[in-house]
């Protein structure tokens, strides 16, 4: 410990702040992420089976979709932020601090979610869905029975592409008031000056990363065949 408060002299007076806003991330990432990843997951299945030649068969649905999915990933994060504060407030009552960034972090991740399950379900081999069909197996059982259990390896592999982009916007947030460890690295390493407060937070976040990548390596491992 002394190790650290050498290189890192305001750790030992802004530890309880950094813990606070290490909290903060944590939630952001685990709430946001959680409804980012369903909500994305079910819009990529709504795209592969509406889209032409699709078990669904709506290229109206698909259209519209296609569309909005485009529309919201090409406004940046920051403005996305901002013009959604008012449904943020109509939904969780506030426009600000971790509650108020949800909407926007949510927003934010799962055009892009969607986007990449999308990609990795039209990898499933057709053949497989071929054969699922002359086997009479209707489009719940197609969809879960083959794209979701042929594609473990693949949604895993974009899920921690998603959640290390989701990791940045947290960032983001919190340096426009979200809280967070962007929040703590504007508030003390950058308007402060405590550069060694910057360093830290780089560090943590790399941590996190890095986590989240061996987790989902072992899984794709395990689900490979």
């Amino acid at each position: 410990m002394n190790f650290l408060y050498k290189i890192a002299p305001h750790l030992e007076t802004l530890g309880g702040e950094l813990l606070k806003c290490m909290q903060q991330t944590f939630q952001m990432l685990f709430i946001s992420g959680s409804i980012a990843f369903v909500l994305g997951l079910l819009l990529g299945i709504l795209l592969i089976v509406t889209k032409k030649g699709g078990l669904l068969q709506n290229q109206l649905l698909y259209k519209v979709l296609d569309k909005l999915i485009d529309v919201v990933r090409s406004i940046p994060f920051i403005i996305l932020m901002v013009l959604l504060i008012p449904v943020s407030r109509a939904i969780v009552g506030t426009g600000s601090g971790v509650g108020g960034s949800y909407v926007a972090l949510i927003a934010g991740t799962v055009p892009f979610f969607a986007r990449q399950i999308e990609t990795v379900l039209s990898d499933v081999d057709h053949g497989l869905i071929e054969a699922s069909e002359a086997m009479g197996f209707g489009p719940a059982e197609i969809i879960f029975s083959v794209y979701l259990k042929e594609s473990i390896p693949g949604i895993t592999r974009v899920t921690m592409i998603t959640f290390v982009s989701l990791i940045g916007i947290t960032a983001i947030a919190g340096a426009i008031g979200a809280g967070g460890l962007g929040d703590f690295a504007i508030r003390y390493g950058h308007q402060m000056g405590y550069r060694d407060m910057i360093w830290v937070t780089v560090a943590i976040i790399l941590l996190i990363i890095t986590v989240i990548q061996c987790i989902g390596n072992i899984i794709i491992k395990k689900t490979t065949h």
